[in-house]
């Protein structure tokens, strides 16, 4: 017997995968899907429900023959000073704090460093303005 799901259930069921993967909750975590996109990874092809993680870090599931949902598998800091950001390396997707003067350098915030133009200390004083 061959299912048939009108747009609307594949709507749904693409939204679901999107839950499904990021566990519902309210992280930080991007997600996208692909209409009509094939399920293939360097030149490996999956099948209907079978995940691969890419080279930018996205774990990806096939939901042939609707397309691909892929979704972010770290999770990046949002709270640090303005003089640092965030680095993921490729591979192994660990993410690290750099100084954007000097991305070769750690970004190492401290406690006696606090910079109001970013991060909580930022929103702390603007809700205490």
């Amino acid at each position: 017997m061959k299912m048939e799901l009108s747009g609307a259930n594949w709507v749904l069921a693409a939204a679901g995968f999107l839950l499904w993967t990021t566990g519902g909750s309210a992280a930080p975590m991007e997600c996208h899907f692909n209409f009509g996109a094939l399920c293939v990874f360097e030149e490996r092809h999956y099948s209907l429900g079978e995940t691969w993680m890419d080279n930018a870090c996205m774990q990806c599931t096939c939901l042939h023959p609707v397309g691909v949902g892929c979704c972010e598998t770290v999770h990046r800091p949002v709270d640090f000073p303005a003089w640092c950001q965030v680095q993921v390396e490729p591979v192994t997707c660990k993410v690290s704090l750099v100084q954007a003067a000097d991305p070769r350098l750690p970004c190492s915030p401290g406690e006696d460093i606090k910079d109001p133009s970013h991060g909580s200390l930022h929103l702390q004083q603007q809700l205490e303005g």
